[in-house]
């Protein structure tokens, strides 16, 4: 199928499809605009509705955690949820001038101190997609638990025209 946008043709080129927006888990929208900015609530990496995985990331991914590697998989797909919930408010990703910051959460093994790289899932995912306007400003927070036991959260901050 063509379409006119060309970053949904570049996510077409990286055999991503844009997910339907995932229904809020409480009382919050998955996206707001204020003025020439969106900013989306915090996505987790939903895959037809459900977490592919749960639990805390540690170093080893034993013992029912969930390996670095697998983390950052499930930070580029909660990424992706986040782009969904921005088209979803401005109606066309080429409107999208810069990805202005991006908040990637860890649900972490006391141990583990590896974030950054778990949310260079995101990050990288975000560059692949929109080039230039894909770089962006970022924190990497380790948290003792997130909602339905999710390893990774990321929200995003998108400038648009």
């Amino acid at each position: 199928m063509s379409t006119s946008s060309t970053v949904e043709s570049r996510l077409a080129e990286l055999g991503l499809e844009l997910p339907p927006v995932a229904a809020p888990v409480a009382a919050y929208v998955p996206a707001v605009v204020s003025g020439s900015w969106v900013h989306t609530s915090g996505q987790l990496p939903f895959v037809d509705g459900a977490l592919p995985a749960t639990g805390k990331v540690s170093s080893s991914g034993a013992d029912g955690t969930v390996s670095p590697e697998a983390a950052k998989e499930l930070a580029a797909r909660a990424a992706l949820n986040a782009v969904a919930a921005v088209k979803d408010r401005i109606g066309d990703l080429d409107r999208v001038t810069r990805i202005v910051k991006v908040v990637g959460f860890v649900s972490s093994d006391p141990s583990f101190t590896g974030q950054p790289g778990v949310i260079n899932g995101a990050s990288e995912l975000l560059g692949r997609i929109f080039g230039d306007a894909g770089v962006h400003a970022r924190s990497a927070v380790g948290v003792a638990v997130l909602p339905l036991d999710s390893p990774v959260e990321v929200e995003l901050v998108a400038e648009f025209s």
